[in-house]
């Protein structure tokens, strides 16, 4: 059986710093890098910039997540530049600088995070009125993000864990989708169908537990890569911290594995 492509989490954010053009560049550089997975939001100013949290004064592991304060989304696009991440001298960069530095031989997963404003509505199959509602929310943001990736010539992959999102990308462009599985299997197999999707993203004990025993869902009868296989849908899950759990993914057959370290294949 085929080992699993490997996708860097936000660069490798376990060796460098996360969503960072160097974290980028440094996870493009090895061999065994297929994909490179990136949040993006807007700036102030709608800008597509990358950085996972909503606030600046995040924190991972006890250390700040930047320099800088407040919300991304109210935060002029020049002070997102100098923010500094993880006390390195890496800064936030706008997408267009990140695709510009990552060569084309290798992917980009790129998650559209949030559209600018705080309701999002993640892991929800929503009725059709709220639907198109939501997608209205997120496609200016959305046709922001399609027109940075167009100069980009490798491999794109958009994702997220709201429907609104993916709604907006399938009015936007053709690229590939994969919605973000979240507790509710079912509702993220209703949008992986519902938007003709190319993969699924689950999470990491959703993907061995019903592959075990089917603890992970009650209203999802059968292991979770075997559906989406059957409807031929390629299965990235999310995200392997050492080997045990890399090696235990890709035993339950999954096509690409979101890692923090390198080195874990």
């Amino acid at each position: 059986m085929a080992r699993p492509a490997v996708i860097a989490h936000r660069g490798f954010a376990g060796v460098a710093p996360e969503n960072t053009v160097e974290a980028a560049t440094r996870a493009a550089d090895r061999e065994e890098t297929a994909m490179i997975e990136i949040d993006v939001q807007p700036a102030a100013c709608g800008t597509p910039v990358v950085v996972h949290d909503e606030r600046l004064s995040g924190s991972r592991d006890g250390r700040p997540l930047t320099d800088a304060t407040g919300f991304v989304r109210e935060t002029p696009l020049e002070a997102l530049r100098e923010a500094r991440v993880l006390g390195t001298d890496a800064t936030v960069p706008t997408l267009a600088e990140l695709l510009a530095a990552v060569p084309e031989t290798v992917g980009v997963n790129v998650e559209l995070k949030a559209p600018g404003t705080r309701e999002r509505r993640p892991g929800e199959s929503l009725p059709p009125a709220e639907c198109a509602e939501r997608r209205a929310v997120w496609q200016p943001f959305v046709d922001r993000v399609v027109a940075d990736c167009a100069a980009f010539g490798g491999d794109l992959l958009l994702s997220s864990f709201c429907e609104g999102a993916i709604a907006a990308l399938r009015e936007s462009a053709p690229y590939a989708a994969a919605p973000l599985l979240g507790d509710d299997l079912v509702a993220g197999l209703e949008i992986a169908r519902r938007y003709d999707c190319e993969a699924i993203h689950p999470p990491r004990n959703a993907v061995l537990e019903t592959a075990d025993d089917g603890g992970w869902d009650t209203d999802l009868e059968r292991d979770i890569v075997e559906v989406a296989h059957d409807e031929v849908r390629t299965v990235n899950a999310w995200t392997a911290r050492n080997w045990v759990q890399f090696d235990a993914l890709a035993a339950a057959g999954v096509d690409g594995i979101i890692a923090d370290y390198p080195g874990l294949s």
